[in-house]
């Protein structure tokens, strides 16, 4: 057996080596020209006259890099301040070999200056010490989740569903997580609620991309964030308690950013020119269809969903719109949302288009498609030949971003409106006690009967079955996708191609992965609330029922919360979906506690969710108090300022809050609430904070933070080193360098563990 593993990881290593060395190779050799792909979207007509040239001398141009400010938190004032008072002022003035560096400018339609670009590579950024400083101040924030590094047209699905904080919003395709962490983020808008009312269900099919979800969203510490793992063309109906009835979860917002030929991102994706052709399209459209008819499924009345692609072509804009149109029977209309972005560059959608074969066979209607061709090619595919049908779907609403217009990737959003419920939904009654044979009956050859955990016993699964017996509906995807490949499973073709913008998959995903450790609720008489809920003296008002562990047996290591609303959909679908992650940490056991009075101390990502609750064990820091925390590995208690090292002295050891709250009569100093994780010792201090966290809170009060001596590589070295240092947890004093102490739940060992293998 051992000889036998060795064996192929020496394979496996053999063959990353060949394939690193031909990526390198085949970047190098990539001509960016396609002819036809100029030939193809010259005769779309999509781009205006006169400026096709333009056009494609931008899809050969490297896409600018593009930052966001991570708007959700209150620091977010604070970057910005810094960013352009510190960083900006000094790239304005440089030149590297001649060459006049662009200062970064904000994204001119994104709002209050959240999001900025710059031409600046990452080869020039490491030429200037001033610019490695800005570099490791991006790097350093991403980190820590107060940035994030995305391309501009991905932020703008997110800004269009106008998101307020008590909305249900499902992300359907979402890793590797950039629009998500938005949609949390905006979730969050006011600080000041812990709990908001809404949530985010983020899915994604590919089990190993999940953890890279994971990853992004645990940055942002939400409680309201949970990642699942289904295909999305069948993701399961949901049921929540409503008023003591079992009612089906209908979300206010969806964002449908679906899996597609990625044409728009040959700017970053630069192998897409040679394996750019129209049968990609081709391939895709059944695919998108079925996941945007899902996604309208679940939307409730009144809600909007966001569909998204990263490419240009019709076939997977605008014919699937189309579609989805017709088959809603009025049910959706396309919004207007012209006046939602000032300063957004944009195409109207187009309303006639043809089709193209591989080998340059045009097709301008399904009339003209041969019988040998109707596997491949549907008729959802073109436009609707009735005039009117056609001038009722305001199909020029779609929004088409075209590279040369504002220097971005290409990319294509619609936004629909449900105004009633789909057609196919009338046919069935409302929610009745007994439906589970009904649905059993009518989703028996389904592809989501097909899977163990998507068994939705809800009439809402019967109402997609209806969907699933159209003509053109998803038995038309599922032949298109058998045929190219000769798969015997639609659904194994989905699986391959779900989560991925960009060509297809080669390889066979497996829909379930990774086993999941469980999600076991805690009882309001749990002895572990015993100690916590007098040693830190919480409110009576404090959601024991939202807290979480990891594990049904031994001792609980962990402690995390989700919000109410979550737990709701926790507690009513645990045989209906596969959970990757949910809930934020905010007790880690510490054994060396035990003897102080509580075995569980407070954990640096729970703490502005559980700080409201905590009435004892707080001290009040000042300016001054904060940059000794962070620069002393272990200070003596007297460092501190006379008033808190008075509050101190009247704290017996163990876990603490360090809270600053801003002067309004000292503007210089930040003005925004600022709360760490500490221990108090016999007779020192300290802050239980991630690395780049510490940086963070260093830069925002004015210390220049710059790791002269330690580089990125040795950084990396100190973060693989935190992985194994995780077992000596049950100290009370954790090494000032282990960055990851406070981030090291057992679902991100999961997605460390999963995503170097993606």
């Amino acid at each position: 057996m051992g000889k036998r593993s060795r064996q192929r990881q020496k394979n496996q290593s053999t063959g990353r080596d060949d394939r690193d060395a031909g990526w390198g190779a085949g970047y190098a050799d990539i001509v960016k020209e396609n002819k036809l792909f100029e030939h193809y979207y010259k005769e779309q007509g999509l781009v205006p006259d006169g400026e096709f040239e333009q056009f494609m001398e931008a899809m050969r141009e490297p896409l600018p890099a593009t930052i966001r400010i991570t708007g959700y938190k209150s620091h977010a004032k604070e970057i910005l301040h810094c960013l352009k008072d510190k960083y900006f002022k000094d790239i304005q003035e440089l030149e590297i070999e001649g060459q006049k560096i662009e200062a970064p400018q904000p994204l001119s339609w994104y709002p209050d200056e959240q999001a900025w670009h710059t031409n600046m590579s990452r080869k020039i950024i490491r030429k200037s010490p001033l610019l490695e400083k800005f570099h490791q101040f991006l790097v350093s924030e991403t980190e820590s989740g107060n940035i994030s590094r995305q391309e501009a047209v991905s932020m703008i699905p997110p800004l269009l569903m106008k998101i307020e904080s008590h909305h249900k919003i499902l992300d359907m395709c979402a890793a590797p997580g950039s629009k998500t962490a938005q949609l949390i983020e905006m979730l969050h808008a006011d600080m000041d609620v812990s709990f908001p009312e809404g949530f985010v269900i983020a899915n994604d099919v590919d089990n190993k991309r999940c953890y890279l979800l994971v990853h992004q969203a645990k940055r942002l510490n939400s409680p309201c964030i949970m990642v699942i793992n289904h295909d999305a063309s069948c993701i399961p109906t949901l049921k929540i308690d409503a008023d003591g009835q079992k009612d089906i979860l209908f979300y206010d917002r969806i964002l449908c950013d679906v899996p597609c030929s990625g044409d728009g991102t040959m700017r970053k994706n630069i192998d897409v020119w040679k394996k750019w052709t129209t049968s990609n399209s081709l391939h895709l459209h059944g695919l998108q269809l079925r996941i945007a008819v899902r996604g309208v499924e679940q939307l409730a009345v009144g809600g909007r969903m966001v569909y998204s692609t990263c490419s240009l072509n019709p076939i997977e804009d605008e014919a699937v719109i189309a579609a989805l149109l017709e088959k809603s029977e009025g049910a959706l209309e396309l919004a207007d949302s012209s006046a939602d972005l000032p300063g957004l560059k944009w195409m109207p959608g187009v309303t006639s288009w043809k089709l193209m074969t591989k080998e340059g066979q045009w097709y301008p209607d399904w009339s003209a498609v041969p019988s040998s061709r109707h596997t491949q090619i549907r008729p959802t595919m073109f436009p609707p030949k009735d005039p009117e049908k056609l001038a009722s779907m305001h199909l020029e609403r779609c929004m088409r971003i075209l590279p040369h217009h504002q220097n971005t990737g290409g990319f294509f959003v619609a936004v629909l409106v449900k105004k009633a419920p789909m057609p196919w939904n009338k046919r069935y009654p409302k929610l009745r006690k007994d439906v589970s044979s009904l649905s059993a009956a009518q989703t028996g050859d389904s592809p989501a009967a097909s899977t163990p955990v998507d068994t939705p016993c809800l009439p809402e699964s019967a109402m997609e079955e209806g969907e699933r017996g159209c003509p053109e509906g998803k038995v038309d995807g599922e032949a298109e996708e058998e045929a190219p490949k000769g798969a015997s499973l639609a659904q194994e073709s989905a699986v391959k191609q779900d989560g991925v913008c960009g060509p297809p998959a080669s390889k066979k995903m497996k829909l379930f992965g990774y086993k999941e450790d469980p999600f076991v609720f805690l009882t309001e008489d749990d002895p572990v609330f015993t100690t916590i809920q007098s040693f830190y003296d919480l409110s009576p008002n404090f959601p024991k029922m939202n807290v979480l562990t990891r594990t049904h047996e031994g001792k609980k290591r962990h402690l995390y919360m989700v919000s109410k609303e979550l737990r709701n959909v926790l507690l009513n679908n645990s045989e209906r979906m596969k959970v990757i992650n949910t809930g934020v940490k905010v007790w880690s056991r510490n054994s060396d506690g035990e003897e102080f009075g509580c075995a569980f101390r407070l954990a640096q990502e729970g703490i502005y969710t559980l700080q409201p609750y905590i009435r004892s064990r707080i001290i009040r820091v000042s300016v001054e108090d904060i940059k000794v925390l962070l620069t002393q590995e272990n200070p003596f208690l007297s460092k501190l300022q006379e008033d808190a090292h008075a509050q101190a002295k009247k704290i017996n050891m163990g876990s603490i809050v360090l809270k600053y709250i801003p002067n309004p009569d000292a503007p210089a100093d930040p003005q925004c609430s600022i709360q760490l994780c500490g221990w108090r010792g016999k007779t020192s201090i300290r802050a239980f904070v991630p690395r780049n966290e510490r940086f963070h809170y260093l830069r925002m009060l004015g210390v220049e933070v710059f790791r002269d001596k330690q580089g990125l590589g040795q950084k990396q070295k100190d973060e693989g080193k935190g992985e194994e240092e995780r077992a000596a947890e049950n100290e009370a004093e954790l090494d000032l360098e282990n960055g990851d102490e406070n981030g090291s739940s057992q679902p991100k060992a999961n997605s460390g563990n999963q995503g170097t293998s993606s």
